[in-house]
């Protein structure tokens, strides 16, 4: 940062309550009266330098003492008095901090060449060109600074100029970039690396306003030079240093942490941050496009920038990983913590996108091998949201249910978060279990899987005699090598009568109290079912003489019963 210091008199200003002064033996001739401060000074040194206020005094004679009011002084009681001070010759140091106001109230007071020479406004400019534009961190700051004073600022040019200066050191090349800069990427030290980071300059535009943080990057896209993965940068840093973070804790909406005027403020934000991402697909990561999302449930943001994240995350949703989509719900309606709905809406659109595409995917295809992709995905967000104790079932069954079958290749991961929903949530009524196991295909389960089902108490016991069947159908295919389509034929009516037994039972107990289902009712359907799986084992040994090993293992089903009886 640099400085200029002007005038070689000590500082005789004093204040007291509302009122500036100067010490001198002079009475004062000159009151100025800005906002609420009253200025006790004199004609001379101020009115010779001042266009203004020549213009103002020139009806008073010499020995008047003249009053003004000058309310509207751009930059308020405080750049005028640097102007003042000026004028006295009284010492002065202005900054990137203080220029802005101090220039627009000099060209207010008319200080220029025309009403005397050497005058404040030649020199503000001269320093203006050869230290603050010439400086990367001066350049932001002045700019900054213009926010106070956007019209005035406009109309000398000061925005466009810095903006300029601005830009031009965000295109230079980075083996040329020798000014200093803010860069606090975690685990980067500057003594390590020799070369500067391309988005070296990200950090130090986000202290700028939304609006002209704005304008920078409209200025940098447009010259088709940085990569869009550049900009998405400089997009993400801005977020990060001006959003609130919603991924670590739900935020209490009732504590007024934030207040209306700062969360219009954020929204404000949000939505210039969702219109500035480029277009080009990967500019900007899934995770930050999930995280904006969160935010602006949060925030409350328009449906329109909801609908626009919604669209870019689905876009991107291959790309995602587990933690990319943990967070908290923002709803304060909600009692449980994850936010179900975010990914659920999220994966409709991808699945918009991906039904729009070839109809009938080959097995090795892209297509196939995305949706399958997003199946292990979100059969890994199931499991961890089974965990939540106060997650509701339907919004559990309606996320799984809302991948097609060819997204999962087996259901080994939807089994285990219906395993783990069950285990946190033991109070789930009977109903509620048919209803997620409902969605198994026992089919799809590996051999460790419909060993971990077989033996579990929390399935109901329909699943578990589908698993049992189809268990025992995979062992009799491998021992027979017989075509599955003859095994199915065969092993369909056993099944079906074995299921129709089951049902009876269950729903007989079920109108009475659960202490009423007693190991009586499993021992008769396991008969039932022994009986009719000897009879197909008979009527199989006829056609295979010498396989012995069948009739062994189409009894297996009879030792589980008895474990479970015994329990």
């Amino acid at each position: 940062m640099k400085f200029m210091k002007i005038g070689t008199k000590p500082d005789t200003f004093y204040t007291e309550e509302a009122t500036r002064t100067v010490i001198s033996d002079i009475p004062s001739d000159l009151t100025i009266r800005i906002n609420n401060v009253c200025f006790l000074l004199h004609k001379i040194p101020l009115v010779p330098k001042c266009g203004l206020l020549q213009r103002l005094c020139s009806d008073a004679d010499d020995s008047d003492i003249v009053t003004i009011d000058l309310h509207d002084v751009p930059g308020g009681e405080d750049a005028f008095e640097l102007c003042a001070k000026f004028c006295y010759g009284i010492t002065i140091n202005l900054g990137a901090h203080n220029f802005v106001p101090a220039f627009c109230a000099a060209k207010f007071l008319r200080m220029t060449e025309s009403i005397e020479k050497g005058n404040f406004v030649l020199k503000l400019e001269a320093f203006f060109n050869s230290c603050i534009l010439e400086g990367w961190k001066d350049s932001i700051v002045a700019l900054q600074t213009t926010i106070k004073l956007p019209e005035w600022s406009e109309n000398l040019g000061i925005i466009r100029r810095c903006i300029d200066s601005i830009v031009e050191k965000i295109l230079t090349p980075t083996s040329k970039v020798s000014w200093s800069y803010t860069y606090t990427r975690p685990g980067y030290i500057k003594k390590q690396h020799q070369s500067v980071p391309k988005d070296w300059w990200t950090e130090d535009v986000s202290d700028l306003d939304i609006d002209l943080f704005r304008c920078i990057i409209t200025a940098v896209r447009s010259t088709y030079i940085p990569p869009p993965q550049l900009i998405g940068e400089a997009l993400h840093v801005y977020a990060c240093r001006w959003l609130p973070d919603t991924t670590k804790s739900r935020p209490l909406h009732s504590s007024g942490s934030q207040t209306e005027e700062s969360r219009e403020k954020s929204r404000r934000i949000l939505e210039a941050i969702v219109s500035m991402i480029p277009s080009d697909r990967g500019s900007v990561s899934i995770g930050f496009l999930l995280k904006l999302l969160s935010i602006a449930n949060y925030l409350g943001a328009s449906p329109v920038t909801k609908t626009e994240l919604i669209r870019k995350a689905g876009l991107q949703f291959e790309e995602a990983t587990l933690n990319d989509m943990l967070f908290p719900s923002q709803l304060p309606t909600d009692q449980h913590f994850y936010d179900i709905d975010l990914v659920a809406a999220v994966l409709e659109s991808y699945l918009v996108l991906w039904r729009r595409q070839s109809p009938l995917p080959t097995e090795n295809s892209h297509i196939v091998r995305s949706i399958r992709k997003i199946g292990k995905l979100i059969d890994s967000y199931l499991q961890v949201v089974a965990r939540d104790v106060n997650m509701p079932i339907s919004k559990l069954v309606s996320l799984a249910e809302a991948l097609p079958d060819v997204a999962r290749e087996d259901h080994d991961g939807l089994y285990k978060a219906i395993n783990i929903y069950l285990k946190e949530h033991p109070d789930v009524s009977k109903a509620d279990k048919k209803r997620m196991c409902r969605m198994l295909d026992c089919q799809k389960l590996s051999p460790e899987v419909r060993a971990h089902a077989v033996k579990n108490e929390r399935l109901p016991l329909r699943t578990v005699v589908q698993v049992l069947f189809f268990d025992q159908e995979s062992g009799s295919r491998s021992t027979t090598h017989k075509p599955e389509s003859i095994t199915r034929a065969r092993q369909a009516p056993i099944e079906a009568e074995a299921k129709e037994e089951c049902d009876k039972k269950v729903q007989h107990e079920g109108t009475k109290s659960s202490s009423r289902v007693t190991e009586t009712s499993e021992r008769e359907i396991q008969k039932r079912m022994e009986a009719k799986m000897v009879r197909g084992d008979s009527e199989k040994g006829k056609e295979r003489k010498g396989e012995t090993n069948s009739t062994a293992k189409m009894m297996e089903p009879k030792q589980v019963f008895q474990r479970r009886s015994s329990r």
